[in-house]
């Protein structure tokens, strides 16, 4: 069992990834081994002590360089699912399982929204990981929202499974080949059940298509769906000063935290967040 899991590779996950190093904790950092797209991205960087007028892949390579020198690597997965157990917290990682005494989110900002009755239905024919349910879903028709081009091969792998998949990406350029999918530049704006349990999907040029599954596969899960009983408000997971949450061994840290979204404030919560985990842990005699 780790000490600490951080969820996420911003800015937040990695100043709390090298405070925790520094403080010689076991723990497991997961997430993308790119670290943040949305930093990736930054055309420029100007407010962040000790790198000027940086772009944010500068900002990410040096952040790179500093773990990596240091022995700090990332375990290059999606948690699917968090649930608290009798000694700290259990993590589904696709098929992966770990866990922790403590666990540290620090999944910034999912930029897209849960579908109205998605949280109702997860576990009643909607899933966010392909390899823990896709065999349930065996010679059936399945919808896949596809959050990103390196979710890709987890479509292909559905369609394996399945006698017809849907497949919705959010981006453009999809591409997956295989000859029972059927790529459809279209949002999904609602779920349709029978006897609770998924039954449909509608989409926004107005078409209903029968499923008997919906995958959603985004870059992250949602806070609330990812660890339920968290308190979220205005959409954000509430802390405080010490950026622990309502539930016990539960920190947060970053843009999951409310504004201002700034890298500096990211990473000055993670820092805060990890002194947190590592008195925690004193407290509760596991050093």
């Amino acid at each position: 069992m780790y000490d600490a899991a951080i969820i996420g590779t911003g800015p937040a996950g990695v100043s709390a990834a090298l405070t925790l190093h520094a403080n010689g904790k076991n723990f497991i950092w997961i997430g993308s081994e790119q670290l943040s797209d949305k930093v990736q991205k930054a055309e420029r960087i100007a407010n962040y002590p000790g790198l000027p007028m940086v772009t944010g892949a500068q900002m990410n390579e040096v952040f790179r360089r500093q773990c990596s020198e240091l022995g700090i690597a990332v375990t290059d997965r999606m948690v699917n699912s968090i649930i608290p157990t009798e000694d700290g917290y259990a993590l589904m990682a696709g098929a992966d399982f770990y866990e922790a005494k403590t666990v540290l989110l620090a999944t910034g900002v999912v930029a897209v929204g849960t579908l109205p009755g998605e949280t109702d239905l997860l576990g009643k024919g909607v899933s966010y990981c392909a390899t823990c349910d896709g065999a349930l879903y065996r010679g059936k028709t399945i919808a896949v929202l596809c959050g990103a081009k390196r979710f890709e091969h987890e479509v292909a792998y559905l369609a394996e499974l399945a006698e017809k998949v849907y497949c919705l990406p959010l981006y453009k350029g999809a591409a997956v080949t295989a000859q029972n999918v059927e790529i459809l530049p279209e949002r999904i704006v609602n779920l349709k059940a029978e006897n609770d349990r998924l039954c449909g999907i509608v989409l926004k040029n107005g078409a209903e298509l029968a499923v008997d599954g919906l995958f959603c596969l985004r870059e992250s899960v949602s806070p609330a769906a990812l660890l339920p009983g968290l308190n979220i408000g205005s959409g954000h997971i509430e802390v405080d000063r010490y950026m622990a949450t309502n539930l016990p061994g539960c920190f947060a840290a970053g843009d999951c935290t409310g504004r201002p979204y700034q890298y500096v404030k990211a990473a000055g919560e993670g820092n805060v967040a990890a002194h947190s985990i590592v008195e925690y842990l004193a407290r509760h005699n596991n050093r």
